[in-house]
């Protein structure tokens, strides 16, 4: 009698454990006043470089998208006489 009450509460404590762990997965991980970037953006490669990087953080420029300042303005000025 005893091994079946002993059952009972490995039962019931692993029931707790796997419905709190199953919550804790449902819950969303940023909290709903936070702004944040969206979790699949666009990748663009540089121009210059090949880099990828996301198109929020490439800098347009004459001839496509760049991973900075100074690949924008040796493309530029590599590609100024075309």
């Amino acid at each position: 009698m005893k091994f079946l009450v002993l059952a009972l509460i490995v039962f019931v404590v692993l029931w707790l454990v796997r419905s709190a762990r199953r919550q804790d997965l449902d819950r969303p991980t940023d909290s709903p006043g936070t702004a944040s970037r969206p979790r699949h953006e666009e990748m663009v490669a540089c121009a210059q470089c090949g880099m990828h990087l996301p198109f929020s953080e490439a800098l347009p420029g004459r001839g496509g998208m760049f991973c900075g300042e100074p690949h924008r303005l040796a493309f530029e000025k590599a590609h100024a006489d075309r």
